[in-house]
Formats: structure tokens, sequence, C-alpha cells
């Protein structure tokens, strides 16, 4: 089981965003696609994009403190964002089936 930081912080900041908690967590539980990855303030910060279980594309920063996972941003993926992931996860998924 996956445990997330959250604190009045990280969840301000998402909601600027129109995303909530559940949503950020659905996200990073959907086999997000690896988009980058920086250093900041000494830590790691990944970004990659994935769905909700409502089928919303969202883009998170994410990275971990200890065990836990912190989300530190996630916002709607743009039109091309959201055209590039849907692209990739049907290839994907026509790799899984071809190889069935």
């Amino acid at each position: 089981m996956i445990n997330y930081q959250w604190d009045e912080f990280n969840v301000a900041h998402i909601a600027k965003h129109d995303i909530v908690p559940h949503e950020a967590e659905e996200t990073y539980n959907s086999d997000p696609v690896e988009l980058d990855y920086s250093i900041e303030d000494g830590e790691i910060r990944y970004t990659e994009i994935g769905e909700t279980l409502t089928g919303r594309i969202v883009v998170i920063v994410s990275t971990m403190r200890g065990d836990l996972v912190r989300i530190v941003t996630a916002y709607e993926a743009d039109r091309t964002a959201r055209i590039a992931y849907l692209a990739f996860k049907e290839s994907e998924q026509h790799g899984r089936e071809s190889h069935s």
C-alpha cells in the first residue's frame, strides 16, 4: 500500500489547479508515464502523466519523503500532452495484444 504525505500546503497548491488529493493519488496509482525528473532542494522530483479513475488526464510532480509519496503539484494535462499520452497508451496496448 502506498502512503501519501498531505498537508495544507500541497493540498492548497493542487486545489489551485482544480485537483483534489484523491485524483492525484489515483493518477500516481494508474501506472503513469514518466516525463522527466529534476533535483530540487536535494530531492528527486518526478514528473509523470496518468489518469484518474474517471479518465481525467493529470500531470503530477512527486517526491519520496522516507516511505511516503509527497505530491508536490498536480494539474490537468494540456491538449498536446493528453493527445501524446493517449497515443502512447494505445500503442502500448497494441504491443501487449500482439505479444499475447
